[in-house]
């Protein structure tokens, strides 16, 4: 997986891995690297929610919530 991927390309990949899944007409062997594809493209999106949500929670601390609000 690309590292330099977008949030958005991710989970489109991932949103085409699950339908692909989903349609169950996938061998077995493809199906497996499809679904570990899957697992890899879900724990980097995850990383990226997280640290979004590390980067608010300080900005909320450093400038309080108010002026968060107001920009």
């Amino acid at each position: 997986m690309d590292k330099e991927l977008s949030f958005d390309d991710a989970m489109k990949e991932l949103e085409t891995i699950v339908q692909k899944l989903e349609q169950g007409d996938v061998p077995l062997e493809a199906a497996l690297d499809q679904f570990q594809e899957g697992i890899k493209l879900s724990r980097y999106c995850k990383s990226i929610v997280e640290d979004a949500e590390k980067t608010v929670i300080k900005m909320i601390k450093e400038n309080g919530s108010e002026e968060i609000l107001e920009d």
